[in-house]
């Protein structure tokens, strides 16, 4: 059956497509699993190692289906020792990608990874478009955002 949607180029139907996994880099999967799990309420859904290396993986329990792998930095067993290194000092420095979350109550959210001594980025702000957010730095780096929509 074909559509008229002008961003469907083919003139077929758009696929079945959702968010299954989305993966970040941790120095550190004990820490890691500790802030993802104790502070955040994560469920841990797997915990894989291969090759001297670890993934773990977890997620909400409101969202059975999506998970975050914490993974090692340069998981890639053919990356270059050159590349290896650069990896793990971006990660260092907290400047590789993140993960937005939305929530009921930013400021309890807040409250709590505070207390839990995470490295704090942003307190709760209500922002121009529509949420109120706040950043923080997971144990390796990494930023997380936590929004909630204002109504």
């Amino acid at each position: 059956m074909a559509t008229n949607d002008p961003n469907n180029a083919h003139g077929l139907p758009a696929p079945d497509v959702k968010l299954a996994q989305c993966f970040l880099a941790v120095d550190d999967h004990d820490k890691a699993l500790a802030f993802y799990r104790d502070v955040l309420g994560m469920e841990v859904r797997g915990d894989v190692g291969f090759e001297g290396m670890r993934w773990v993986t977890v997620g909400s329990p409101l969202q059975p289906d999506v998970e975050i792998v914490l993974e090692p930095p340069a998981a890639d067993p053919d990356i270059s020792p050159a590349d290896r290194e650069t990896i793990a000092t971006l990660l260092a420095k907290g400047v590789l990608r993140g993960v937005n979350f939305t929530t009921s109550d930013c400021d309890a959210l807040y409250a709590r990874v505070e207390a839990s001594g995470a490295d704090v980025l942003q307190a709760p702000t209500d922002q121009p478009y529509g949420v109120r957010d706040c950043a923080f730095r997971d144990p390796a780096g990494n930023m997380l955002r936590f929004m909630q929509r204002r109504d």
